[in-house]
């Protein structure tokens, strides 16, 4: 969840480092910090907060040198404070390191170290990894770059826990030393130049060119060579690839936030999930990445998604999606308890991970321990390159474009339509008849354009949301396919306006939630005309009943909403299981006006972080 970036070269390295803090500060922005070698000596500058005062920091004191490593903190051990802002030192100060991940034995690593006369300066889990790693080397009677790597496996032996780390030491100014595990990192290959990342959106400015790194591997990097071995020792032959997207791909342009920018993608996102994948001959999907067979698929008798965050709920709305359209037994799992479960699974189970980074800690564990148990895996991921993408047995790229805003918008609504391209596509292969597929994706390809129609509402949706900025708490309140479309509603409220609100189907309202309503907690309702428009629309009665105030996404044309509801936001009418493509945008544009009329910091929400790493 947090940064890092290194670059070892001929260029200064410091602009290279805080350009590269600043495009991963969506991954960590509790502290930052950065140090170069230069002469022999370290350079190190970190401050607490966002990287600017970190900059503020460089024009006074700049750091000279063409070879460093740099950090932006989520924090996991210890407060935000200069001091525990990484990167961190050794006991004899000649060795730095940046870490993302959790040591969970570091309290028993530092209690022996400390009997070793060893005195820390922070509260970090990273700073006892560091001692340990110079520990290590300073053993040796002869130091070389091959003992300094030695010593960083020697001391990674010895880690419970996970880990992507950069170190540098003074004795070896013109080497870098990369691992993980559990924590993503990859190297950037330049001319002249080499980087190292966490993410890609950190160097892709420099390079398009880079090596993911696998668990249990060690990076040896210099400015004209890198070598890549495991931690014990062995080998590897890295495969170099081309990143997709671009630097400009990365920039807010004319809008305000990410997130405003990734809610207006979300048209042409949706397009890209769609190329090159409907086959209207045979009114079916072709999906190459699955490395399932026809007969294979038609033999699945369950599926499961296991997924945590947004990612969840589109997981939700594949179950509507593949019951009704694939007739297929599925059902979705917290990936985080799914993986400490002892559930039964059936051998013909397939299960899906959803995940827009591939990086998520929990729901890689979880497709691990389904590989342990036999059973095929497959990942719908946005990240080329990730873990998930390498770990499962095949599976579907969202190629949505790099999301920088903490909060999904445009993954999301790439994984609801790859929701409906696998249940038209089992579907098929089962029951669904050819006109029934041919009417859901000539549909499909219409979304697009309706959702430019949502989105076209903005205004309108701006001046709802001044309405109801200083609401302490909300309601989402919606049924059948759309019921996950208000637990996202109210996810992405509470994540970035910071109101409390909850999410259930509508019919639950009567089971509970209704104590809350009162003329001052709105309810959002998804009301669109579909097969249970009455039963919602009695919902409503019952809240207005009790003066609470409403918001209702409905249907285009319907007049009778407008006598219940105090405010309404239209969508166009599309088929019953799309309708979730089109509601979330009211909640997502909703939620995004709300939280800057709050002055809250809509891309980088408190206490989140973009990709969880870390349990």
């Amino acid at each position: 969840m947090c940064g890092i970036i290194g670059y070892i070269g001929r260029k200064p390295a410091q602009g290279i480092l805080i350009e590269g803090l600043r495009r991963l500060e969506y991954r960590g922005y509790d502290s930052a910090g950065l140090c170069t070698l230069d002469n022999g000596r370290f350079q190190l500058r970190k401050k607490k907060g966002r990287i600017d005062n970190l900059a503020a920091v460089l024009r006074k004191q700049p750091t000279p040198g063409t070879c460093g490593i740099g950090h932006t903190r989520w924090a996991t051990h210890g407060a935000p404070t200069d001091a525990n802002a990484h990167p961190h030192s050794d006991q004899s100060g000649k060795l730095t390191l940046v870490h993302n991940g959790v040591i969970e034995n570091y309290q028993q690593l530092k209690e022996r170290l400390a009997a070793n006369d060893h005195t820390f300066q922070s509260q970090t889990d990273t700073e006892v990894l560091a001692h340990l790693i110079g520990e290590h080397y300073d053993q040796f009677a002869e130091r070389s770059t091959d003992t300094l790597v030695e010593a960083v496996r020697l001391a990674l032996k010895e880690v419970i826990g996970t880990y992507g780390i950069a170190v540098m030491h003074t004795d070896h100014p013109d080497l870098i030393i990369g691992a993980r595990r559990g924590s993503p990192l990859l190297v950037g290959l330049g001319r002249d130049e080499n980087f190292l990342a966490s993410d890609v959106s950190a160097i892709v400015a420099h390079t398009r060119r880079v090596v993911y790194l696998n668990d249990f591997e060690i990076v040896t990097l210099t400015r004209d060579d890198f070598q890549v071995t495991t931690i014990e020792a062995a080998a590897v032959s890295p495969q170099i690839k081309e990143v997709e997207f671009k630097a400009e791909d990365i920039e807010r342009g004319k809008f305000p936030h990410f997130m405003l920018k990734e809610i207006f993608e979300q048209p042409r996102a949706v397009e890209n999930a769609l190329r090159g994948r409907i086959n209207h001959d045979e009114a079916t999907i072709k999906l190459g990445g699955l490395n399932l067979t026809t007969g294979e698929l038609r033999a699945v008798d369950r599926i499961v998604f296991v997924a945590c965050g947004s990612a969840l709920h589109a997981g939700m709305v594949g179950e509507y999606l593949m019951e009704e359209l694939g007739r297929v037994p599925t059902e979705w799992e917290y990936a985080s308890e799914f993986r400490y479960r002892n559930a039964p699974v059936e051998k013909h189970t397939l299960v899906f991970a959803i995940s827009q980074s591939g990086e998520t800690i929990d729901t890689l564990a979880a497709i691990r321990e389904s590989k342990r148990r036999g059973h095929r895996t497959l990942g719908i991921v946005n990240v080329v390159g990730s873990t998930i993408a390498r770990e499962v047995d095949g599976g579907i790229y969202m190629h949505a474009g790099p999301e920088i805003g903490v909060a999904a918008s445009k993954t999301f609504t790439s994984q609801l339509t790859i929701m409906a391209l696998l249940a038209v596509l089992i579907g098929r292969m089962r029951h669904l008849a050819a006109t029934r597929g041919a009417e859901i994706l000539r549909e499909l390809e219409q979304i697009p354009t309706k959702m430019e129609r949502v989105l076209a509402q903005n205004d309108a949706i701006a001046a709802i949301a001044k309405k109801y900025c200083d609401a302490r708490s909300a309601l989402f309140l919606a049924r059948q396919y759309n019921y996950p479309i208000a637990l996202e509603g109210a996810l992405k409220l509470k994540e970035i306006s910071y109101i409390h609100a909850e999410g259930y189907p509508a019919a639950e309202m009567k089971h509970g939630p209704i104590a809350l309503v009162d003329p001052k907690t709105p309810s959002i309702f998804i009301c669109p005309k579909d097969g249970v428009y009455d039963k919602v629309m009695s919902n409503i009665e019952e809240v207005k009943a009790r003066k609470g105030p409403v918001i209702a996404v409905a249907t285009e044309g319907d007049n009778d909403i407008r006598k219940k509801a105090d405010d309404v936001i239209y969508i166009p009418d599309t088929l019953d299981c799309l309708t979730p493509l089109l509601a979330v945008l009211p909640m997502q544009l909703l939620a995004y006006h709300i939280a800057v009329l709050r002055g809250c910091d809509v891309d980088k929400p408190r206490n989140l972080a973009k990709s969880v790493t870390v349990e």
